[in-house]
């Protein structure tokens, strides 16, 4: 299989998915209303609610919810063969991200921007928003400590992105004075920025920056975590129209010129899918593909992140309801592209099969670090960019997405802590800046306290795909109640729901096993716990919907 005819279905696809699907379900599901007062104009305010271009505000979705696990996550995958990650990828894209994130949007657009996790207490009852909020803490806990993890690796491993990386910052702040103050045309800033950020990206091989390998008693990747999360806890107190939305709107249009490239790559160079469709003689202690598959693939085909950044912080700055479906749905088929991408660089990117395997010899190998060797095997072959530039550029790309996901994780979870000072009438915890130092100090606490270099994150990780699968569950079961209590079709999301809770509830028991015969008691509790979670989500999600159907809708009051 050449892995051209890959990326032109792949992309058809869910091309045919955007202009087809998402255009029903936005007229006919959700019935969109350019009329609607969104949250942005009720509640404006400079900092938080600030109505967004729709390009601007897709920019700052996609790259929000883009981060590495839509690299990570298939190009670990593969090693079940092509064809599964292939699939799931696309259908997900169209079928579930797409509806699930533009959805996440609507239903927080229509209830005052309420984050997800707020807005189960009011749809379906005050048990499952508490089930939720555990949840998401736990996603975010996860995402932010993680990611600080990797991209402190690959500033570490690749010191010539380094200059590139932050020099985006820069270039951020820069654009959103001259977008929000100085009123100059989108056109004309887009080309600046991306401009600016290649030649950053040009310059970082001739300028690799480094930390001292070992500054009071922190090894440079400890340093590089604690400067990260340094910048996102300014980053998070920023009004959002400062740094965040300037930063991941020209982040995500130098990505797409990245994945750009890298498909034209693959145009120019016709490289062959080496890598077998389906995989019979996988490593020993490879999990069985179903239904590991469908949680080692979250983000590229759904993930319950996106409905955290779709409610958390994309709803704030919707301008026209409208818009939710570019954003939403549109910024779903911009990841899928990206998963995609790392699925042809992590199967066609190698020489030989013996390469391949040499990568996969174990289950949980490959990673970014297959995506980079072989989308750089890629772009040198097709583009004849030298392989350390090559490299640069892929590296850049991961750590951006990461960073830009980063960004918005902490900011998300700084609203975690404040909703729960709400909910608990703790007035301290209601204010910004003490519950930004609450979400850094979680994730700090578990990231060393956890692991001496800081990535203890990493402990926790195994239960990631899991959680963020449940997570995604949830929010598609506020929707279905939504369009439930609207009399509206619900099986465009009922149908996602129901599966993401089969395979994530056997996905937990199949960990649990593991993690017992490992004698890993820490990671079979908090097995137990999100196990739970999910059971009783499936609870949930029975009895409310069994109630509305019954006409019983006056009986689904908030529950103690």
């Amino acid at each position: 299989m050449n892995a051209i005819f890959l990326m032109l279905i792949g992309l058809g696809a869910m091309a045919l998915g955007y202009f087809v699907y998402s255009k029903f379900v936005a007229e006919k599901i959700f019935r969109l209303d350019p009329g609607f007062r969104t949250p942005a104009h009720e509640f404006e305010d400079g900092v938080d609610y600030v109505p967004t271009n729709k390009f601007v505000l897709w920019g700052h979705h996609f790259t929000s919810v883009a981060g590495a696990a839509p690299i990570v996550g298939p190009a670990i995958a593969v090693i079940w063969g092509w064809v599964p990650a292939f699939l799931w990828v696309v259908f997900g894209t169209i079928f579930f991200a797409g509806v699930h994130d533009a959805g996440a949007i609507w239903a927080s657009n229509r209830n005052k921007a309420k984050s997800v996790g707020s807005l189960t207490g009011d749809v379906v009852g005050k048990r499952a928003r508490s089930i939720f909020m555990i949840v998401i803490f736990l996603v975010l806990l996860m995402v932010n400590a993680v990611f600080a993890v990797v991209i402190a690796g690959l500033l570490t491993q690749f010191q010539t992105s380094v200059v590139p990386v932050w020099g985006a910052i820069v270039v951020a702040l820069i654009i959103g004075q001259l977008i929000y103050r100085k009123m100059i045309g989108l056109l004309t800033v887009s080309v600046v920025g991306v401009v600016a950020l290649y030649a950053l990206i040009w310059v970082g091989p001739s300028m690799p920056l480094a930390l001292p390998e070992l500054f009071m008693g922190l090894t440079d990747k400890a340093q590089w975590i604690i400067l990260l999360f340094v910048y996102a806890a300014i980053a998070s107190l920023l009004p959002v129209w400062m740094l965040l939305q300037p930063r991941d709107y020209i982040n995500g249009l130098q990505l797409f010129v990245g994945l750009g490239l890298l498909y034209g790559a693959v145009l120019l160079s016709a490289p062959d899918v080496v890598a077998p469709a389906f995989n019979d003689n996988v490593p020993e202690g490879t999990p069985s593909m179903i239904p590991l598959l469908f949680v080692t693939i979250a983000c590229g085909a759904i993930s319950g992140f996106h409905g955290l950044v779709s409610s958390g912080t994309t709803s704030k700055q919707l301008d026209k309801e409208t818009d939710l479906r570019f954003v939403g749905y549109f910024g779903a088929i911009g990841e899928g592209c990206l998963a995609l991408a790392a699925i042809i660089a992590a199967t066609a990117g190698f020489a030989t099969l013996a390469d391949w395997q040499a990568i996969y010899s174990g289950f949980g190998q490959g990673g970014v670090a297959a995506f980079v060797q072989g989308g750089a095997n890629i772009l040198s072959n097709g583009l004849g960019f030298d392989i350390e530039l090559s490299q640069t550029i892929l590296t850049v790309m991961a750590v951006l997405f990461a960073g830009t996901t980063m960004d918005t994780g902490l900011r998300l979870q700084r609203y975690i802590f404040q909703e729960w000072g709400v909910i608990y009438n703790i007035n301290w915890m209601q204010k910004a800046a003490p519950a930004t130092l609450l979400a850094v100090a979680s994730c700090l606490l578990l990231a060393f306290g956890a692991g001496g270099d800081g990535s203890g994150g990493l402990l926790i990780w195994p239960l990631f795909g899991t959680t963020n699968q449940l997570l995604a569950g949830l929010t598609l079961l506020v929707i279905t109640v939504m369009l439930a209590r609207l009399g509206r079709p619900m099986l465009v999301t009922l149908i996602p729901l129901l599966f993401l809770l089969v395979m994530t509830v056997l996905a937990l028991l199949i960990q649990l096993k593991g993690f017992y015969e490992q004698a890993n008691w820490f990671l079979f509790g908090l097995d137990l716990v999100v196990l739970a979670a999910a059971i009783l989500v499936a609870l949930e999600c029975g009895s409310t919907l069994n109630r509305l159907r019954s006409g019983k809708a006056e009986e689904l009051e908030d529950q103690s």
